[in-house]
């Protein structure tokens, strides 16, 4: 085990930057997508994920999975959804079981005018104001530090399940 060093306080200066800059540009993205295409981040992960699987649509299980969301949640939100005619139940199995999701054409519609303003947003908001340089060492770190705490597929799950 490594001994643990305390932070000095220009780190600890530096990580309230790091925070701060990340829950401002959150708050921003968040705010453009509602503010200008009438959808929030949840929605906008949802039809992001559904628009790039095959068909347009998936297992509600797969969904959950790749938003690393619970079920309940995935079911509730799908269910607003499903109101506002962005999303259908599709069947699944020889017991008809509503399994699936799918994106309506409104839903479609709704995915592609989300992802180019949310593009634009962060252009705007975060691209535009890197240099090359800096942008291709923010690239590099964040890659490592998905590499270095998101779990690998092929590690068993912390709760036992696969």
């Amino acid at each position: 085990m490594t001994e643990t060093r305390p932070l000095q306080p220009e780190e600890w200066e530096f990580w309230d930057a790091w925070m701060r800059a990340q829950r401002l540009l959150t708050r921003e993205l968040e705010r453009g997508l509602q503010h200008d295409c009438d959808i929030s981040k949840a929605e906008f992960s949802v039809l992001v994920t559904l628009w790039q699987a095959a068909g347009r649509e998936m297992r509600v299980g797969e969904l959950a999975e790749s938003l690393a969301w619970d079920k309940s949640r995935v079911s509730h939100q799908l269910t607003r959804m499903e109101k506002r005619g962005f999303v259908t139940r599709t069947r699944y199995g020889a017991d008809g079981r509503r399994a699936g999701v799918g994106l309506t054409a409104q839903g479609r519609r709704a995915a592609q005018s989300a992802t180019l303003v949310h593009g634009g947003n962060i252009r705007r908001h975060f691209l535009d104001s890197l240099t090359p340089e800096q942008a291709a060492v923010i690239r590099e770190w964040s890659e490592q530090a998905v590499d270095r705490l998101e779990p690998h597929h092929d590690e068993p799950a912390a709760d036992g399940a696969s």
